[in-house]
């Protein structure tokens, strides 16, 4: 905890660590539930109230270690951010006093962040002197070359040591040229929200263009253009793949983070598996989460949802249907859904994911490695998994330092006695309630934040 009483545990429980036995659900799940806020809508918003041109407050954010890694990261450059107490149990508001140009001369840790490496990295040219990003070991593997040949390409000075991934140093000159950049954004769709973010500081604003294989997590993008919207920056995409962003100023404002919907996943899974209903409160009538595409997933897979009073309820049908699904717009689902399709009436297809091979880790290995440990049948595609339903004995579930993985690994162990997930720690990356969460939903009793 810092100073100012900031916490990304700040809450009503924090992520044990270490080895955790995966609880068997009893019977029928039936559970309402609140979710923290959403980690790609907090990092995008810290990002763009930092290059605001007045303080704003962030209600509802995100606390967790990748949105740790964010704050810290733009106090690190100057910019003021306190925590402000409020009412709810998923820790404080944030009030975000912008500064430029960015201060010089420091270090920043990534930690396992996607979007702090390369949201921040955009913003390391406006510093006034040299800024050295760096992250976690097991992240340092993660793309990061396109990254840095678009930026020098609009006028960032970098030094990578030839490596064209972290560490690198950015030597910043307290502008950003900008101008007309190509970019192959295939192995990760944070390339352009990074660039498209801080755009409206660079000198002559950016005209973007995507060149290369199908852009993955197009959702993310549409993310983006939409935060930049709601403060005076109009996006305008001439054609499928490119962006024009003029420079200008940032609108300052108060803004409200959605619940993090991908997070939510595996809870509305649960009731599928376990032949019951879980209920999320807050759910966005409108989100451009990838995680909204769950309510026509988990349809499409044999589950029943429906909408009442702001809350999003799915309830289990007569089996969980083995489907063929297109997940390019939402990779980060992947996992989840694996989970399910574990317990299919019929073998699964997820295709459309290559791209999640560079994620926290080879997330299509270490499922399938994962899955064949505990005695399941699952193949690795090119561009995704198969998964052919089998039945299931207790093991060793690895989260490989990634909190999808590892909540994977409880949603399996609803069905199957003896799953150890390795280190449920690896969940605080995006939600450090979980596992207390997930034994209050197998309790029964209601999970609605303030509670």
């Amino acid at each position: 905890m810092t100073a100012d009483g900031y916490s990304p545990t700040t809450t009503n429980a924090t992520a044990p660590r270490g080895e955790w036995a995966a609880p068997v659900s009893e019977g029928a799940v039936r559970a309402s539930l609140s979710v923290p806020g959403s980690k790609s809508l907090t990092n995008r918003e810290l990002i763009l109230a930092a290059i605001a041109d007045g303080p704003g407050m962030l209600h509802s954010p995100l606390h967790s270690d990748d949105s740790a890694r964010m704050i810290d990261a733009l106090r690190a450059l100057g910019v003021g951010i306190e925590a402000v107490p409020n009412s709810g149990s998923f820790g404080p508001d944030l009030m975000v006093t912008p500064v430029a140009p960015f201060r010089g001369g420091t270090e920043i840790d990534c930690g396992q962040a996607g979007t702090v490496m390369r949201f921040v990295a955009g913003l390391a040219g406006l510093a006034g002197g040299e800024v050295v990003l760096t992250a976690h070991e097991s992240a340092l593997h993660r793309p990061m070359g396109a990254m840095i040949t678009a930026l020098r390409e609009v006028g960032v000075d970098i030094d990578d040591g030839g490596r064209w991934a972290l560490p690198f140093a950015v030597r910043g000159h307290g502008h950003v040229r900008g101008g007309e950049v190509e970019i192959d954004a295939s192995a990760s769709s944070q390339f352009v929200s990074g660039l498209l973010l801080a755009a409206p500081r660079f000198d002559v604003g950016l005209r973007l263009r995507h060149v290369g294989a199908k852009l993955p997590s197009i959702p993310h993008i549409d993310m983006t253009i939409e935060a930049l919207g709601h403060r005076g920056i109009h996006v305008e995409q001439p054609a499928p793949g490119e962006w024009l962003v003029p420079a200008g100023p940032v609108r300052a404002k108060d803004v409200t983070i959605e619940p993090d919907l991908s997070n939510a996943a595996p809870f509305l899974a649960a009731a599928m598996l376990t032949g019951g209903s879980v209920s999320v409160a807050g759910w966005p009538l409108h989100s451009t989460q990838p995680g909204a595409l769950l309510t026509d997933i988990l349809t499409e897979m044999g589950g029943r949802a429906s909408r009442r009073g702001g809350s999003l309820t799915v309830t289990a049908g007569e089996s969980v249907v083995g489907v063929d699904l297109d997940l390019s717009a939402a990779g980060e689902l992947a996992p989840t859904l694996f989970g399910l399709a574990a317990f299919a009436d019929a073998p699964t297809t997820l295709y459309g994911i290559g791209h999640i091979r560079g994620h926290e880790t080879d997330r299509i290995a270490a499922l399938v490695g994962n899955l064949r440990a505990l005695g399941g049948e699952a193949e690795e595609l090119e561009d995704g998994i198969r998964i052919v339903p089998r039945p299931l004995t207790g093991g060793v579930w690895r989260a490989h330092h990634d909190h999808r993985l590892a909540t994977t690994g409880a949603l399996i162990g609803l069905r199957v006695p003896g799953v150890v997930v390795d280190d449920i720690g690896t969940t605080a990356k995006t939600m450090p309630q979980f596992a207390h969460l997930w034994q209050r939903m197998l309790d029964g009793s209601s999970t609605h934040a303030g509670s």
